[in-house]
């Protein structure tokens, strides 16, 4: 796109470098084009806005501005003196706020270019009526020429993830350089943003270049972006810019939000490699950095709306709006709405009514000042079912970026009372790292099954038809759905894979607490095999854990390695047990891909060759990812039944009571499973009235997690009603005589519990009569928001001496107080000191004082439950007078 020929008379102004030059550039064309369409003269306007406010903020140099007029056409050219700055198109979506100069000029003009030479460069476009279309996009990506004295190589950069954090870049340096030239340069330093600017352009264009080169589309891409070695100093002036603007962004004295963690993360990341290597350190892939929880994994793959639809889990979006913009039959069907009817509904539809006012602060909040509370957790809370009524789930939130920059908050919603856990988790820092990649929407791509190994391999180079690839990837499928048992629906597999497309193969799964189990190792020759000589468990994936598995299991892959993993690394045991493999049973190939479901990693596939036959290759990486989809679906359905198969919290809850109504009395409980196993836990709650009118309150914890504890805990549960309904005798000999039954069922259980009495007529005074044996005390708070532990009649564990002698204690309770009775899975934490546990507690209560009582219940369980590995139970009562207490009023 030349500039044509011949060229008009034009009339040209030459204007200062700053934001006041864009409205004088707006002017002058209004001026020059007195009496051309109107139309004509408001795009020429607003196209040379964009291009003059470039120019000021890229170019920092004098513009020229030139228009011509010539037989209906109007032609503008925007000129600076800085030609080493070249035109980085942003392709930003539609409602970004920066980055739309070009694109609006590939929108309206009639034609454009760009035109470059040693004194300067001049961006062109022409304009006229009844013309052809506007030509396709003809800007080149054009890298500022420089010295190139160095190449950072970006490993495993998550391409969506990169883009928000563009364009988050790009609009922050904008508003600093724009509230810098009014007068207010907000604490940061002229000469680190200028310095900032320029090499926030370089590597912009640098890494929008390498990302227009073809590559795969898994959402991971490893790129060199050459830099010049003095770019040092600029780079880090850009960092502490940034980190100032994050500053001011949290103070609202900026119109961009701030970053979010993941964002701030991916940041840190970028600057870390570009500093580290400018600075002669070595690469060091994003998938092989430690991350918090809540910077997931999930940006590895662009977001859309079919990965939610095509998830098997209960599955909400929304964007920051806070509307919802997808939900998936499994949720509508959860909470009793029709997917297409949530679409575009606030997001506080699915809020119970006394949690939205905290919901819309929390989110606000989130976005204010950048900072996530329940993101990346596992959180207990209700969810509120289309008929009014609530709907126990523990909630898993994580953020992603669509393939235009924008973020999405998508939302897990499992039902409490039919948790799918102790299934994928991944390992160390990295906790649940959840993979944006669809269930559905691919194409199968499988080798034919029954064939030769030659023959197969033949075909995962593209020889096969559809047909024969359904046909494998059926039988595949078929292999793990035949049976019940894991390990022997692998072995099929295995043997299939090792038939059709590999000499051997390994599958690696993630146990239950993050390490690492080698399930499955099958070779085509069975005699190479030395039995149980590799099965087993490995170690985890640990921070110094630096091997091809390593990667895979954090996200990257598949990866082709066209030899076998070297002795140098083995930077840990995982990786020496890698390398050993692949020593003791050879190979002169690989490839090793992720196991993905619902959304997380939960292990790996190796695929191996020997010396001798045809090397797997690129062309070999689609098919694998077609195979390893198939195989973790099925991986994943047996796990899943064999987990559905362990998990009783229906019979738990089936156990846990209805709340009396009593007058004078407000009585709310909550219950929520592990976060972390689905197995059977001991936790109880009861109360019930007295036949002399007083309120029985209990809490108890039976120890272990199976079978046997909800067993012993109904058994207990049962009797201590029993016997309280029966005697009426103060709390301690209420548990001692507990205790005693105890000592007689065949197998005795060993808990905790507090037997408590609430005595009082409904106007009040009110007194508290318990007893505990080794239970955690109750905790009392005050409307005021005093609070202090209950610690009286303390004594000794169930079902260790059923003789021991128990105390009572008594203490009143003021009107409006709030008793909580809790389990320890409430304030226990792994390697934390129990003291400051109940501290932890005291606070959350005392700033939860005045709420409602199922506001109290449900912001505890949020607060202290998220992620919790034990289960938790808590029962609350606050007295309240007769006159406090509204007709209609809940007291549960």
């Amino acid at each position: 796109m030349g500039y044509p020929d011949p060229p008009p008379a034009a009339v040209s102004r030459r204007f200062p470098d700053g934001p006041a030059s864009v409205a004088a550039a707006r002017r002058f064309v209004c001026a020059a084009l007195d009496g051309a369409p109107s139309d004509l003269v408001g795009t020429a306007q607003l196209l040379v806005s964009e291009l003059v406010t470039n120019a000021v903020l890229h170019a920092r140099t004098e513009v020229e501005v030139s228009v011509a007029r010539l037989d209906g056409r109007v032609r503008v050219r925007v000129g600076d003196r800085r030609p080493s700055r070249g035109l980085v198109p942003q392709r930003c979506s539609p409602y970004s706020g920066t980055g739309q100069g070009l694109a609006l000029v590939e929108q309206l003009a009639s034609r454009f270019g760009v035109d470059g030479g040693d004194a300067g460069k001049t961006v062109w476009f022409e304009l006229w009526h009844d013309g052809p279309p506007p030509p396709p996009a003809g800007w080149e990506t054009s890298v500022p020429p420089r010295s190139a004295d160095r190449t950072v190589t970006l490993v495993d950069l998550p391409t969506a993830l990169e883009f928000a954090g563009r364009q988050h870049r790009h609009a922050v340096l904008r508003e600093l350089t724009l509230a810098a030239s009014a007068g207010d340069p907000l604490g940061v330093p002229s000469e680190d943003l200028v310095a900032a600017n320029d090499v926030n352009n370089v590597i912009s264009a640098g890494v929008a270049a390498a990302l227009a080169e073809p590559g795969p589309e898994s959402g991971l891409r490893t790129l060199a972006l050459p830099l010049p070695a003095a770019a040092l100093p600029a780079v880090r002036a850009l960092r502490r810019v940034l980190g100032l603007a994050e500053a001011r962004a949290r103070e609202e004295r900026l119109l961009t939000l701030p970053a979010l963690p993941r964002g701030r993360a991916f940041q840190d990341w970028l600057f870390d490699e570009i500093a580290g290597q400018l600075s002669g350190g070595r690469p060091t892939a994003w998938t092989m950095v430690p991350r918090p929880p809540e910077v997931s994994s999930a940006e590895l793959v662009p977001w859309d709306v079919g990965q939610v639809r095509a998830s098997r889990m209960p599955t909400v979006a929304a964007d920051e709006g806070n509307r919802i913009v997808a939900a998936n039959g499994a949720a509508a069907d959860l909470l009793g709405w029709d997917p297409d009817d949530l679409v575009g509904r606030r997001l506080s539809t699915l809020v119970p009514e006394h949690l939205r006012e905290r919901h819309t602060a929390a989110f606000t909040s989130m976005l204010l000042t950048g900072r996530t509370r329940i993101v990346g957790r596992s959180v207990p809370l209700p969810a509120l079912h289309r008929d009014g009524r609530l709907v126990p789930v523990r909630l898993y939130i994580q953020t992603q970026e669509t393939a235009d920059g924008r973020t999405v908050f998508v939302a897990q919603l499992v039902p409490r009372a039919a948790t799918f856990l102790g299934g994928p988790r991944t390992p160390g820092r990295i906790q649940e790292a959840a993979l944006g990649e669809p269930d559905g929407g691919r194409s199968p791509a499988v080798p034919e099954a029954g064939g030769g190994t030659d023959g197969a391999r033949a075909g995962a180079r593209g020889g096969m038809t559809a047909l024969e690839r359904l046909t494998l990837l059926a039988e595949l499928a078929a292999q793990l759905n035949n049976t019940l048992d894991l390990d022997e629906g692998l072995q099929r597999v295995g043997r299939l894979l090792t038939r059709q497309l590999a000499d051997w193969c390994v599958v690696d799964l993630f146990t239950a607490d993050a390490r690492v189990d080698r399930v499955c190792v099958v070779h085509r020759d069975p005699r190479a095999l030395r039995p149980g000589a590799y099965e087993g468990t490995l170690s985890e994936v640990s921070d110094r854990s630096r091997g091809p598995l390593a990667r895979v299991l954090r996200g990257a892959g598949p990866l082709l390695l066209t030899d076998a993993p070297q002795p140098g690394q083995t930077a840990s045991a995982l990786d020496r047990a890698y390398v050993d493999l692949f020593r003791e049973l050879g190979a002169s190939s690989a490839v090793v891909a992720p196991l993905r479901a619902r959304r997380k990693i939960f292990g790996a596939l190796t695929l191996a060759r020997a010396s001798g036959g045809p090397p797997f290759t690129e062309e070999d990486l689609t098919l694998v990812d077609d195979l390893v989809h198939g195989l973790a679906l099925g991986v994943d359905n047996t796990r899943l039944y064999q987990d559905t198969r362990s998990i009783a919290e229906r019979l738990q809850r089936s156990l846990l009571p209805v709340l009396p109504e009593v007058e004078g009395l407000r009585l709310a409980a909550r219950y929520a499973a592990s976060s972390t196993t689905a197995q059977v836990g001991g936790d109880w709650y009861d109360s019930f009235v007295l036949r002399g009118g007083d309120t029985a309150l209990v809490i108890g914890d039976v120890t272990g997690h199976d079978l046997d504890a909800a067993i012993a805990m109904s058994q207990l549960r049962s009797m201590l009603r029993g016997i309280a309904v029966d005697r009426e005798e103060p709390p301690a000999e209420v548990l001692r005589r507990l205790d005693l039954a105890n000592h007689s069922l065949h197998q005795e259980a060993t808990g905790t519990c507090v037997y408590g009495l609430i005595k009082g007529p409904p106007e009040g005074p009110w007194e508290l009569t318990h007893s505990s044996a080794g239970h955690p005390p109750p905790l009392l708070t005050t409307r005021d928001g005093r609070t202090r532990y209950l610690e009286g009649g303390a004594g000794l564990l169930l079902g260790m001496d059923p003789y021991a002698v128990r105390g009572t204690a008594r203490d009143a309770l003021p009107a409006h107080s709030t008793l909580l009775l809790y389990t320890d899975g409430l304030v226990e934490r792994r390697d934390e000191p129990l003291d400051e546990a109940l501290d932890r507690l005291r606070r959350h209560a005392a700033d939860l004082a005045r709420e409602p009582l199922d506001t109290f219940c449900d912001e505890l369980l949020i607060g202290l439950g998220a992620d919790s590995a034990d289960d938790i139970a808590v029962l609350a009562v606050r007295p309240s007078p007769p006159s406090a207490v509204r007709p209609g009023t809940p007291r549960g």
